[in-house]
């Protein structure tokens, strides 16, 4: 089955193009999108494929879906924003900007453990329901009280749901924002850009219908015949102690859901465009539609290593590496190079920018697959082809 690719390329893209179609294969109910820009003007605008398989509904340039862990990106360019205005303190503890988060000997933990799951509380010791995810208040209380679930600062673990909700607290102290509003004022309304973290009722019905593909269903089968001894804090990190399935999705519920969705999750609950994204990460590295929105000095203090190698809990490798917030080219995730700092999202998510041949870049698919998911690695592989990066 050939699937129908819409959409634009500039000249001398058509491999780029190519890898896009060549995702599809094997796939005939995925969706995609993927937008790159590159000296800030777009050179891909592709999309194809299937939005909704509940009833074939195909995918449409204005199409958006869940970002999930590409929202951290999005965060720690926010945050990143508030450092260069000097309003944040990469190095200055959260409690001076949160002051009940000091409880339970936290008092020490800083902005830049929070950013690079540092913090000991990659998740929660309580169990949140569904219902808890749309009451803001009801999360951050819980992460302030909490005990770390080891030393702070020490090592890292992937603050998977919990890391949006602790920098963005953190930057709804500093600016009296959610972090909706600040994501609206700071990057969608200057950008033109169609990205959202808690979506308006008026987009919902743009919004893609997300599939568990077979890789991603045969891994979390395998974790759960499988079960770690004692308490599985990895797991516990995406459900949150029961608040969301395993695989973050099913028909109608987790990021399925028009409630969750609804609601502010800032560590994986964003949604928006491919185009959007691909803004977004362009303006940090160049002018994009007259927008720059982090300066060259600020992308210094923003870029240096804070977290690699073994984590707290045991994964396997490869393991990622982690800047402010920012996800670092490594083995686990292979951007254009080392000059590249962007973040993936559960299933296939890949956005990033690279300061190097200055592009943004942004592919989105409805169909999750696990995490030795190659489709946008080679997509990545192409552009490189094409923009080429210093290594």
């Amino acid at each position: 089955m050939t699937v129908a690719i819409h959409g634009e390329i500039a000249p001398g893209f058509e491999g780029v193009r190519d890898a896009f179609v060549a995702a599809f294969a094997g796939l005939p109910q995925m969706g995609a999108a993927l937008a790159v820009r590159h000296r800030g003007a777009t050179v891909v605008d592709l999309w194809g494929g299937i939005a909704d398989a509940r009833d074939g509904s195909p995918w449409r340039d204005d199409t958006a879906t869940v970002i999930f862990s590409c929202s951290k990106g999005i965060m720690s360019v926010l945050a990143a924003r508030l450092v260069q205005e000097g309003r944040l303190d990469y190095d200055a503890p959260v409690a001076r900007y949160w002051p009940e988060f000091a409880q339970a000997g936290k008092g020490g933990v800083l902005v830049r453990h929070i950013l690079s799951h540092r913090s000991g509380l990659s998740a929660p010791r309580e169990d949140f329901i569904t219902a808890d995810l749309a009451d803001w208040g009801r999360i951050t209380d819980a992460l302030a009280r909490q005990e770390p679930l080891w030393q702070p600062g020490t090592g890292y673990a992937y603050h998977a749901i919990t890391h949006g909700w602790l920098i963005g607290e953190v930057i709804r102290r500093i600016t009296g924002m959610h972090v909706g509003e600040y994501l609206a004022r700071t990057l969608a309304a200057p950008l033109h850009a169609d990205a959202w973290i808690g979506l308006p009722a008026a987009e919902a019905h743009r919004v893609a219908h997300l599939r568990v593909g077979a890789s991603l269903a045969r891994l979390v089968g395998q974790q759960n015949a499988d079960p770690m001894p004692g308490i599985d804090w990895n797991a516990r990190a995406l459900t949150l102690g029961g608040a969301l399935p395993r695989t973050l999705v099913g028909e109608a519920e987790g990021f399925n859901d028009p409630a969750v969705r609804a609601a502010e999750i800032p560590g994986a609950g964003g949604i928006a465009t491919a185009r959007a994204l691909a803004a977004i990460w362009s303006s940090t590295v160049t002018d994009t539609d007259g927008v720059r929105v982090l300066d060259d000095a600020t992308l210094d203090r923003a870029l240096v290593v804070q977290s690699e190698g073994e984590p707290v809990f045991p994964s396997p490798p490869p393991w990622p590496r982690w800047a402010m917030g920012f996800q670092l080219d490594a083995e686990a995730r292979r951007y254009l190079g080392e000059a590249s700092f962007g973040h993936d999202g559960a299933g296939g998510q890949v956005a990033f920018a690279d300061r190097a041949a200055k592009v943004g870049f942004a592919f989105l698919t409805t169909q999750m697959e696990a995490i030795d998911d190659v489709r946008a690695t080679h997509i990545i592989d192409a552009l490189r082809s094409v923009v080429g990066a210093k290594p």
